[in-house]
């Protein structure tokens, strides 16, 4: 069967992405989207697999997240950084916890820099056949982009803290590595962590000082859901009295 699938959400040039392990049918999303609420569950019908975990990056200014409805539905659990306060979630992580789906294991990488709480998750997938090669995928929320990064200036975010996980967390990554981020605003699937480490035209050949003040005079507009968006996704996308379940 499929054990990965990457979807896309057209408005915010969000990706969001379910991962299964092949044997058990247990899986994991990463980052779901509240307008693509009906397209997920569908997804996790047509496949007959068991949504154990629902997981954010980050807490997102740019749409809200759909992950406490999709674990009320489910009886999933729902996993989030801990230095974002996104408070519903059952499971705080930090730097180095896994949550487990199958026999499957994401690992988190704390990345802050665009957030203090950004996370990314490292998916080394053990393949059904023991014979097969291991591929291994990291999920970089908006800390690493293809040819580009998250921006620094709002929601707690810091530029050579950001310098600091790209260079010191997620470039000593193995080369295959392949990258899937949060975003991509020109069509673009994937990378890897080599060819972002040679050629990211935001980092690559940039001192620590330089791309700091690179970040600093980006100027770019303020998320047009900024004020919307965080405060909804802090709470999993739940309204006032609206509660996920707890337990997987």
């Amino acid at each position: 069967m499929q054990t990965f699938h990457q979807l896309f959400d057209p408005e915010s040039s969000t990706y969001t992405y379910l991962l299964i392990d092949a044997a058990t049918r247990d899986a994991a999303l990463i980052d779901p989207v509240d307008r693509q609420f009906e397209r997920d569950l569908a997804l996790l019908e047509q496949t007959g697999v068991r949504l154990r975990w629902i997981l954010e990056t980050h807490a997102h200014a740019d749409h809200i997240t759909s992950a406490g409805h999709l674990a009320q539905r489910t009886g999933a659990g729902t996993a989030a950084p801990s230095g974002c306060e996104i408070r519903p979630a059952q499971k705080q992580l930090i730097d180095g916890d896994t949550v487990t789906f199958g026999s499957q294991i994401l690992r988190a990488i704390h990345t802050p820099g665009h957030t203090a709480g950004s996370m990314s998750y490292l998916w080394e997938e053990q393949p059904a056949d023991g014979d097969a090669k291991v591929v291994r995928r990291v999920f970089t929320g908006d800390a690493l982009l293809i040819d580009g990064c998250g921006r620094t200036d709002f929601q707690s975010g810091d530029a050579g803290t950001l310098y600091d996980s790209l260079t010191r967390r997620l470039f000593t990554l193995p080369d295959d590595t392949l990258v899937y981020p949060a975003h991509d605003y020109k069509g673009r699937t994937h990378s890897t962590i080599a060819a972002e480490r040679a050629s990211n035209s935001r980092i690559s050949g940039r001192t620590r000082d330089e791309f700091i003040d690179m970040m600093k005079n980006l100027n770019l507009p303020p998320p047009r859901m900024l004020a919307v968006a965080v405060p909804a996704n802090q709470q999993l996308g739940l309204r006032d009295g609206e509660r996920v379940p707890h337990g997987v």
